[in-house]
């Protein structure tokens, strides 16, 4: 049986960087990967141009993302950042740039180039890496873990790191390894759910306007007539409903109060004015347009392909002259603009998840090293531990400061 110092479970972003830098700190390192290569999940984020990170430098502030639990995160971003993290892929060749939202993507490149650069760090780093690898067992003698048994043979180590991922994308391989092995040695296990869906909405018609990016607009999420949160931002119809970063970031809690009842979206079109300010606005419309048809007068207020949604909706003759809409139609079209109503029927599930919220307890992760509380010589890392933020490159920097700090700690034990 060969033995290693340190071994990995899971070739994603955490897996890699824990195994590398458990190396670049001496230890004889095996990282294990099921695929046939690593970094399956990280070619598709960010439509394939890879998020790496966000632009929030302060720990702190960053670690606030993440809720209540954030803080715990604090060692990880103190040890390896976001500086850290552009400062890795800037000294190998790919530089980044900030966009829209504090943003960091690749500056000229994609999500390949990003991985390509892993790829170079596990070789330079002198990790031996075994794909197409499938973990089957894991044993424990006296409270330690000793040895695994692989498809490809059975290996030892002295210390262990599973960084697994969780159930988003199952196609790349996120299939819920990582929480098994956790349950059977006896980690509490707080309930996987998919985060950062799309929405799932009763209205058949938006799959006319897949093609239409609704930018600068406001959306709240109400239940029983209360506003249970607020977003601004961009967002986007799909055939079932409505996705973008706006609603992303809104899923969980609309996913939680769908336990408990009805959920509608408010969506405000020209959210930077007031309703009164914005009906003044429509009725200039109208006398400038008071001799032609309706139909032909809202070409200043919206998006060409969607005018026939709303004049369908407003439920105003389309070829009634614009000086015949009654005050009472008038009011009806506004509140298409400033408070659309969408009824929700579900969120996504896992297919369409970008990450997966719960995990490992941090009650039972020492979150100074990653190591486990149960078993003395087990670290996790990244997605699979009970901490997810918003869109916008938080949850990658949390696989990056994770791996980072799983890896020097196991190498270091």
């Amino acid at each position: 049986m060969k033995k290693y110092n340190v071994i990995v479970i899971g070739g994603g972003p955490a897996g890699i960087f824990a195994a590398g830098f458990a190396a670049l700190q001496g230890a004889k390192v095996l990282l294990l990967e099921k695929n046939r290569r690593c970094g399956a999940k990280l070619l598709i984020t960010g439509k394939g141009r890879c998020n790496v990170t966000n632009a929030e430098e302060d720990p702190r502030k960053f670690s606030t993302f993440f809720g209540r639990n954030g803080k715990s995160l604090l060692t990880a971003l103190y040890a390896f950042g976001v500086t850290d993290t552009s400062s890795f892929f800037a000294q190998r060749g790919l530089l980044l740039k900030i966009e829209r939202g504090g943003r960091v993507f690749p500056e000229k490149g994609k999500a390949s180039d990003v991985q390509k650069v892993l790829d170079r760090f596990i070789g330079e780093s002198e990790v031996e890496l075994l794909t197409s690898c499938t973990v089957r067992k894991l044993h424990s003698e006296g409270g330690i873990l000793s040895s695994i048994d692989t498809s490809a043979g059975q290996f030892s180590a002295d210390r262990f790191i599973i960084a697994t991922g969780g159930l988003s994308y199952p196609e790349t391989g996120c299939t819920g390894d990582g929480y098994r092995w956790a349950e059977q040695t006896n980690h509490l296990l707080i309930a996987p759910e998919p985060a950062l869906v799309p929405i799932h909405l009763t209205e058949s018609w938006t799959r006319e306007l897949c093609d239409i990016n609704l930018k600068n607009i406001q959306i709240s999420v109400q239940q029983n007539d209360k506003i249970l949160t607020t977003r601004f931002g961009e967002a986007f119809f799909t055939r079932t409903g409505i996705g973008g970063p706006i609603i992303l970031d809104m899923s969980a809690q609309i996913r939680d109060a769908l336990k408990k009842g009805a959920v509608e979206l408010l969506l405000d079109l020209k959210p930077a004015v007031t309703v009164d300010l914005f009906d003044k606005r429509l009725q200039r419309e109208l006398a400038a347009h008071s001799n032609k048809i309706f139909r032909k007068s809202l070409g200043n207020l919206l998006p060409k392909d969607m005018i026939p949604l709303f004049i369908r909706l407003s439920e105003i003759d389309p070829e009634k002259k614009c000086h015949s809409v009654t005050k009472t139609e008038r009011i009806n079209l506004l509140s298409l603009f400033k408070k659309l109503r969408l009824e929700v029927s579900g969120v996504d599930g896992y297919r369409k998840a970008i990450v997966t919220s719960g995990g490992v307890s941090l009650q039972d992760i020492d979150m100074r090293s990653m190591r486990s509380k149960q078993i003395s010589n087990l670290y996790f890392a990244g997605e699979m531990i009970d901490l997810d933020g918003p869109t916008g490159g938080y949850n990658l920097q949390l696989c990056w400061s994770t791996g980072y700090l799983a890896g020097v700690s196991a190498a270091g034990s």
